[in-house]
């Protein structure tokens, strides 16, 4: 009776011995019997076989991280990126890499290198990680770095796989293009065909453009260009933005009523900003002479990741992250994340850490990365970008999300954002 009251593991440990004589002929069956029953003393115990050594424990995935620590703003800036900007996501990243590893006996391991003032260069950093050899970088660094770094591990010769997680331009999926780099990071045309269509939807189709002074502004200036002519929307203004970082003074200045002037006068339904530094375009939204609603890289916005996101799983993501880093996700940590992410995804639906195995599957159709955005995102072959929808919103709230509804493509919608196959200058050798 006394069987009966036992767990299942308790009585399988009791009678393991009994059934153990059923595939061991070697005892007589009397001994066997009675060792079974514990009945028999130490003498007549036959001495037990030595157990089969259990498997060893493979080696974890070391995935490199070559990042720039942001500084800490001079005021209080609410908005401001926090130092461990993109690092928290790939924390985040690796604890959910070892929780679906563990099923297939994979872990992974972050190694992160901080390039900071009179520190090493990034191709110094990716020399240092190929060494201990690492052969999955993610790089949250400007498009000249990337390619740095790409041609860095293309020498080591060990096939190291490169992922972009923070360049934004175009010509890293086209003229500059490299077969060991795959980006997750949206390009500048991506964002700006989401924000496109959401203003085709809405028939805002006339714009002004206003240009900051960096590089960077004329090169989203030159994205929003195309994908006005791509949706047939029409720039009915252009102007450079000549009136300093107004954002950033947090205050009037003399020149608030030039500011004011700038914009009278003019026929658009919105205004699109160029301003990648964040300088003066989030002085722009009610400061318009005409009431008109503002876009681009401030007001409303194209982007991979917002706190306001809640759907497809993402609030559970959210919290995670929050009980995880003590702050809220910026898009750069969700683009971190999903390069980590990637190469465990990838890693353990083929069982394996060879970066020639697992970047061969990145563009295999079957491959799918499960990413909070109510579909499974995956890689352009003919580029390596990730294919993957772009929320559009503005501060406190979710407006769009892009494919629009209606947006139809012959493959995906999701080819409806960005530089589609047929236009790509990317070859790669």
């Amino acid at each position: 009776m006394r069987l009966a009251f036992e767990s299942a593991p308790g009585m399988l440990l009791r009678l393991a011995p009994m059934l153990a004589i059923l595939h061991d002929p070697a005892p007589s069956l009397g001994a066997a019997m009675l060792v079974a029953l514990g009945l028999a003393g130490p003498a007549m115990a036959q001495e037990p076989a030595a157990a089969p050594a259990a498997p060893a424990e493979a080696a974890a995935t070391h995935v490199g991280l070559i990042y720039r620590p942001q500084p800490a703003p001079s005021s209080y800036d609410a908005e401001a990126a926090p130092e461990d900007e993109g690092l928290a996501g790939a924390k985040m990243a690796i604890a959910d890499n070892n929780t679906t590893g563990r099923f297939t006996k994979q872990s992974y391991a972050l190694d992160e290198i901080a390039l900071t003032e009179g520190g090493p260069s990034a191709v110094d950093a990716a020399k240092a990680l190929l060494g201990k050899g690492i052969r999955f970088l993610v790089l949250a660094l400007p498009a000249d770095e990337v390619v740095a770094v790409s041609e860095a591990a293309k020498a080591d010769g060990k096939g190291a796989v490169v992922l972009n997680a923070a360049a934004p331009d175009d010509r890293l999926r086209g003229a500059d293009c490299r077969r060991n780099v795959f980006h997750i990071a949206p390009s500048r045309a991506m964002q700006t065909d989401a924000l496109a269509q959401y203003l085709t939807v809405m028939r805002w189709r006339k714009v002004f453009l206003i240009v900051g002074p960096t590089d960077a502004d004329k090169l989203y200036a030159d994205a929003m260009r195309n994908s006005a002519r791509k949706f047939a929307l029409k720039v009915t203004a252009e102007k450079p933005w000549t009136f300093g970082p107004l954002a950033k003074a947090r205050g009037d200045t003399p020149t608030r009523a030039e500011a004011m002037v700038f914009t009278r006068g003019l026929d658009y339904d919105m205004a699109i900003v160029a301003d990648e530094e964040a300088d003066w375009g989030d002085y722009v939204p009610y400061r318009t002479v005409d009431p008109r609603p503002v876009g681009g890289t401030q007001g409303l916005i194209a982007t991979t990741w917002s706190p306001v996101l809640e759907t497809w799983g993402a609030a559970q993501a959210q919290n995670r992250f929050r009980r995880l880093s003590g702050r809220l996700m910026r898009p750069l940590d969700y683009q971190v994340w999903a390069a980590v992410r990637v190469v465990g995804d990838a890693g353990t639906a083929k069982k394996s850490a060879d970066p020639s195995v697992l970047a061969a599957s990145l563009v295999d159709p079957a491959f799918g990365l499960p990413a909070y955005k109510g579909v499974s995102l995956s890689f352009r072959p003919w580029d390596h970008q990730l294919r993957q929808p772009l929320i559009v919103v503005q501060p406190k709230a979710l407006v769009s999300v892009a494919p629009e509804q209606g947006f139809l493509h012959q493959r995906t919608p999701l080819d409806t954002l960005g530089t589609d196959l047929p236009e790509t200058t990317c070859k790669f050798p």
